[in-house]
């Protein structure tokens, strides 16, 4: 195995409803986790979302209201799959702007706090789009000389992108081949809300949309407190507003 790890690094897909984070639900996970000694562990489950799959989702990923009818619904399998990502950090393919944001807004649902302050989130996608410019089935022809038979199958798609990553460390030296190196790499260090409506300018977490963007998230805070409110209330995802509430709770420390 190419890749050195400190930690465990867990390859994440999801099979959703749709794609907005905030309404729609996960209907399969599959995690893929590679330990330091290169062991693969995977975990696979089909989720009922409790809500209508669309048909326009049945017609990428395959699964359909009849198939999650009696499979668990996320809450009930949460705790095994928190636990089965502990320790780990996070790797897909377009993960950080979806399949991560996703998860963490289910655990939420759930009841549960996943914290990625401490966890690295490193998207395959990311280095493939600064170096090609493809989609994933290009990105494993493209690095791998394979055809990737089965995708949209979570497992296939976490897999493959597992063996797109080895492959890249191979072509781009210059990334290094650990987690922390790839993620500083290509700037997914930076990131405070996965919905990138906060980000991180010299340690500092700055609004990064709206009228305020560019400047400090707690320095509008304290000059205009009710933009908190205003956030609260509006259709921002959970993690955003968790985010933002650890920030106003951060600020009023250093006030008292």
């Amino acid at each position: 195995m190419n890749l050195q790890l400190i930690n465990p690094l867990a390859f994440i897909d999801l099979e959703t409803t749709g794609i907005n984070i905030s309404t729609d639900r996960i209907v399969e996970i599959a995690i893929v986790k590679i330990l330091q000694d290169g062991t693969k562990q995977v975990k696979r489950k089909l989720i009922n979302p409790q809500i209508p799959i669309p048909k326009t989702a049945s017609d990428v990923h395959g699964i359909t209201d009849e198939m999650v009818k009696d499979a668990p619904t996320f809450k009930q399998v949460s705790n095994e799959i928190k636990q089965f990502l502990n320790g780990c950090d996070l790797a897909g393919y377009n993960s950080n702007r979806f399949d991560i944001p996703m998860l963490i807004e289910e655990f939420l649902r759930a009841g549960l706090e996943y914290s990625t302050d401490n966890i690295k989130t490193l998207d395959v996608q990311k280095i493939f789009h600064m170096m090609e410019q493809r989609t994933l089935s290009a990105a494993y022809k493209f690095y791998c000389n394979k055809q990737l038979d089965g995708a949209h199958s979570a497992e296939i798609d976490a897999t493959a992108t597992f063996e797109i990553l080895e492959a890249q460390l191979q072509r781009y030296p210059q990334i290094g081949n650990t987690v922390q190196s790839i993620v500083k790499f290509t700037g997914e260090d930076d990131i405070v809300d996965f919905a990138r409506r906060f980000i991180k300018q010299d340690g500092i977490e700055i609004f990064n949309f709206g009228k305020h963007k560019g400047k400090t998230v707690a320095q509008v805070l304290k000059e205009e407190p009710q933009y908190y409110d205003w956030m609260m209330k509006g259709d921002f995802s959970m993690n955003t507003k968790q985010k933002l509430t650890e920030i106003l709770n951060r600020t009023l420390l250093k006030k008292g």
